[in-house]
């Protein structure tokens, strides 16, 4: 059983990019999550913080990049992607205009 995680620290922040502005215009909006959060939790989530109705939701893990400082090397931490899909009628004002 996952632990429970409270459903303001799931959502960390919202991605934005022309993928997922091109996405929004669909429904679909793409958000960092907590790493240990499944989707239910994902979903309960965006439904309490934005009051919206949620559809769907795909989770995928980016891995981190590998960065060269001079001549040593390090690695960006990984991180969690969602891309929730919201009913047909909701949408979510994040940057309007922008």
């Amino acid at each position: 059983m996952p632990k429970d995680i409270h459903p303001f620290s799931v959502v960390r922040r919202p991605i934005i990019t022309e993928k997922s502005t091109e996405l929004a215009g669909d429904g679909q909006y793409v958000f960092e999550v907590d790493p240990r959060a499944n989707k239910m939790q994902i979903k309960e989530a965006v439904e309490i913080g934005f009051n919206v109705v949620v559809r769907r939701v795909n989770t995928m893990n980016v891995r981190g990049r590998r960065r060269r400082f001079g001549r040593h090397y390090g690695t960006e931490p990984g991180w969690k992607k969602a891309v929730v899909t919201l009913a047909d009628g909701y949408e979510i004002k994040l940057f309007e205009g922008v």
